[in-house]
This record gives C-alpha cells, sequence and structure tokens, in this order.
C-alpha cells in the first residue's frame, strides 16, 4: 500500500490494513488517528513511539496471533503468510533442530507461561534455538523485556514491509 492511500482510507479499513501487523486493537486506532502522515519515514516514528507503552497485557494479547517457532501459523490469510515467511528458516532446518526447537518452546512455556516470541526474519534456525535457550535462563522481568522489545521489532517490520 502507499502512504497517500492509507492517509484516505476510512478509519475502519486503515485499521484493518495494520491488522496483520499487530494484534493490538487499541495501537492499530491510536496510529489510524495520528494520519495523516507526509513521509514513510513519520509513519514509523508515530508507530515506534505507540510501541513505547505497551505492557504485558498488550503482550499477551498480541501473542494471540503468534505461533510458535516452528508451529503452523494460524489467523488471517496475510498473518499466515507472514509467519511462513518469518519462520522459513525454521521450516527448512534439519529434523534434530526442529525437534530442539519443540522442546526449547515446550521448556520456555513452561518457565514463563508464554510462546517464546522471537522477530524471526533474518535469522537462521540455529540462530532462533540458541536465542531460545539464552533467554531460558533470564529472569521473568528480564524476559517480559526482552519479549516486548521483539513485539515492537516484529510490528514495526511488518508496518514496513506493508509500505515498501
Amino acid at each position: 500500500m502507499d502512504l497517500d492511500t492509507f492517509n484516505q482510507l476510512p478509519d475502519a479499513a486503515a485499521q484493518l490494513a495494520l491488522s496483520h501487523c499487530v494484534a493490538l486493537p487499541h495501537w492499530q486506532k491510536a496510529l489510524v488517528a495520528a494520519r495523516p502522515f507526509h513521509s514513510l519515514d513519520a509513519l514509523l516514528t508515530e508507530a515506534h513511539q505507540l510501541t513505547q507503552d505497551w505492557q504485558e497485557d498488550d503482550l499477551n494479547q498480541a501473542l494471540s496471533a503468534h505461533p510458535r517457532i516452528g508451529e503452523k501459523a494460524q489467523g488471517d490469510e496475510k498473518e499466515k503468510q507472514l509467519s511462513r515467511s518469518e519462520q522459513s528458516a525454521m521450516q527448512q532446518a534439519e529434523d534434530a533442530l526442529q525437534q530442539a526447537m519443540v522442546q526449547g518452546n515446550q521448556a520456555y512455556e513452561a518457565r514463563f507461561n508464554r510462546v517464546f516470541l522471537i522477530r524471526a526474519k533474518g535469522r537462521s534456525a540455529q540462530n532462533l534455538l540458541d536465542e531460545l535457550t539464552r533467554r531460558l535462563d533470564n529472569s521473568p522481568e528480564s524476559e517480559r523485556q526482552e519479549a516486548l522489545a521483539q513485539l515492537r521489532e516484529i510490528t514495526l517490520l511488518r508496518l514496513k514491509e506493508s509500505f515498501s
């Protein structure tokens, strides 16, 4: 989509156009309300600013649209396509590495009571597993902060790619 089209969309349509970025309607509404944007940089700056107040409830709500690393994506077609593309390295990994990721996901969920979230795009399968293993040693508060940072990265990457 181009920026001019986004700026001219009715609010509901503009919010729908952002829904694949993150499953947080309040963020979508706030970004739509900040229109018009005169540049992609202005859009991304505002979008980033709106992510800074996210808390644990936002993280938990957003995770409803994120599959486990290595798991088939759920959600609408755009979300499924994005997840498949972002996680392509894990989908192509050897069986032993995929199995290690399944076990790591289980350990992570047992420890933190949430799905492991990481910006998977551009990372190798081994790097995804290494990051999961490293983050298992985080304190609950450190991990919450790291997961929120990853959610911000994913959201802003998806937004930028939508307008590129």
